[in-house]
């Protein structure tokens, strides 16, 4: 496990409430970056998620802030979860995007395996993967902007990923004390069942679900992502 801690930068976009962008694994904070939603954003500029609640509590009390919502993709949606159950008053919204219950052992080690045997290889697969056959969209900003970027991550920053996936796990009883949440999820999401993230809602009254036709694990890098989330 590495030593690091998380780091946060807030960008002022001219909006009034803040959002604060937690990725999924193998990305960063710069996956976010074609979203364009009416908020300032708080990015992690560095994410180590053993100590994201920590540093990002502090990066509250030193900024003086009342609320912020929380928007957590993937991985993100773990992290989101676990901060919003603990500090449920001062989370204006929780939105949750291509969310899991949690990770069966068998899986975090095939995947382990996979990266041992040709990590640039795994990672390509893995995140052509997370897009549709139709949302040509979504994968074409991708791999413009991203994709070489991230086939070259430090496989250090991977495992840490994989050791928090492990026994991260989402439990709705932990979040009824959040008035509101979100969960959008992609109708063809290959690597988060629909079925899981639906179950979830089901569990949480005051949730809305958002189904996503026709896209993947990444929705949010398609137009129609901004266009659902605006009049959700």
């Amino acid at each position: 496990m590495t030593s690091q801690l998380s780091e946060f930068k807030l960008l002022d976009r001219g909006f009034q409430e803040v959002l604060l962008l937690i990725p999924g694994w193998a990305t960063d904070h710069k996956i976010f970056m074609n979203m364009n939603l009416r908020y300032n954003y708080l990015l992690p500029i560095q994410l180590h998620p053993f100590h994201f609640e920590k540093e990002l509590l502090r990066w509250v009390e030193e900024n003086s802030v009342n609320s912020i919502s929380l928007f957590g993709w993937s991985l993100g949606g773990f992290l989101a979860c676990d901060v919003a159950s603990k500090n449920p008053d001062w989370i204006g919204e929780l939105i949750l995007v291509s969310i899991h219950r949690g990770f069966e052992p068998n899986e975090i080690e095939s995947v382990r395996i996979n990266l041992k045997k040709n990590r640039k290889a795994f990672l390509y697969k893995f995140y052509l993967e997370c897009f549709s056959q139709t949302d040509s969209e979504g994968l074409t900003w991708f791999k413009k902007h991203l994709l070489e970027k991230y086939l070259k991550q430090a496989e250090e920053g991977l495992r840490d990923g994989l050791d928090y996936l492990s026994d991260a796990k989402i439990n709705p009883d932990a979040l009824t004390n959040i008035q509101k949440i979100r969960i959008f999820h992609g109708e063809e999401d290959t690597i988060a069942p629909l079925k899981e993230a639906r179950d979830i809602s089901n569990l949480l009254p005051q949730a809305v679900f958002c189904p996503l036709k026709s896209l993947g694990h990444i929705p949010f890098l398609n137009h129609t992502f901004k266009e659902r989330f605006n009049n959700g």
